[in-house]
């Protein structure tokens, strides 16, 4: 809970729980108890002394213009933040809401992963959790709070990512699928995508499959994947690639081309002389990016020293479950 020397959370229950859209009965009672925290509960701000935090967050990506902030139109990151803000009272400077992925508009993610900080600590997160839940939209969800320690950063820490990437392999499409998978109506073959897969297999530049990026940032194009697998399931095809890092477009590019070869279009001997090649331009030869529908972020994962809390922190809140009392009914 927040600490009793920050004043400025004395906003009233009311006006807090109107605040979340369609949820006030759970977002009233989550406030209710983060905005006016006892002095058991709370520690003290201390002076100059931060406070920091992971998250792991999973969000349909359907309606949202991917992670990164900008205010419209709307993103995960500018969510997250307005309901972090109402909670602790803090601008954005403060917070500096760090997420571990910058996903493009569309995609998904399971096991995205942010750092917040704050000048004060908690001894209980459960009821923050469930405040910043009522107040996100339903398609995007904090599933774990906890502590981090001083030294963790949620991009910097990265010691890899994994993503899927689901086809919906059949003439017809599935509409349950249609947001969630990418339809291919051409029978693919799984055994030639995972043989292609293969090659990016090991440290590779990946010139070829990063498409241009436009901001500061210089990327080294040499990265290191760990396993590429492909796997039938039923009518879904799903590519799990796991990487030390990835660059812009890179896991979608790569699809592409995995998906040219399953239509025996190409041989799976062309993704080592693409990859050779060193030029963006050589893939668009033979393939388009794939959409961003199929594509999530399920896991982000560190070294397990990084993630071990400072001493003295509240335990990880997965969320707080409701129990309903035994009903005592009248039976004749």
């Amino acid at each position: 809970m927040l600490g009793s020397a920050v004043v400025r959370l004395a906003t009233p229950p009311r006006a807090a729980a109107s605040a979340a859209a369609g949820n006030i009965s759970l977002v009233d009672g989550s406030l209710r108890a983060v905005l006016h925290p006892g002095a058991e509960d709370a520690d003290s701000a201390a002076a100059g002394c931060s406070h920091k935090w992971r998250m792991v967050i999973a969000y349909d990506g359907t309606k949202f213009k991917g992670w990164q902030y900008q205010p419209s139109p709307p993103t995960i990151q500018c969510f997250l933040e307005k309901a972090l803000i109402r909670i602790t009272k803090l601008d954005r400077k403060e917070l500096c809401l760090v997420g571990a992925g910058r996903t493009d508009t569309g995609v998904h993610a399971r096991g995205q992963v942010a750092h917040f900080t704050t000048p004060f600590a908690y001894h209980c997160l459960d009821s923050f959790h469930s405040a910043i839940n009522g107040l996100l939209p339903p398609d995007i969800r904090v599933r774990e709070i906890s502590a981090a320690c001083p030294e963790f950063h949620a991009r910097t820490s990265t010691k890899s990512k994994i993503y899927h990437y689901k086809i919906y392999n059949e003439a017809v499409m599935d509409p349950f699928h249609t947001n969630y998978a990418y339809h291919s109506a051409h029978k693919l073959n799984p055994h030639a995508m995972q043989e292609a897969a293969n090659h990016f297999v090991g440290v590779h530049d990946f010139s070829s499959f990063a498409n241009a990026v436009h901001n500061d940032r210089v990327r080294s194009p040499i990265k290191k994947i760990s396993r590429f697998d492909v796997t039938k399931m039923d009518a879904i095809i799903q590519l799990e690639v796991e990487g030390t890092g990835f660059l812009y477009r890179q896991v979608r590019n790569m699809v592409a081309l995995l998906i040219q070869v399953g239509r025996e279009g190409l041989p799976p001997e062309i993704v080592p002389r693409i990859i050779a090649a060193k030029d963006r331009k050589e893939l668009a030869k033979v393939a388009l990016s794939a959409p961003p529908h199929g594509l999530y972020l399920m896991s982000v994962n560190y070294d397990k020293e990084i993630l071990k809390p400072p001493v003295g922190s509240p335990p990880v809140s997965f969320g707080r479950t409701h129990q309903i009392s035994r009903c005592k009914l009248l039976f004749y």
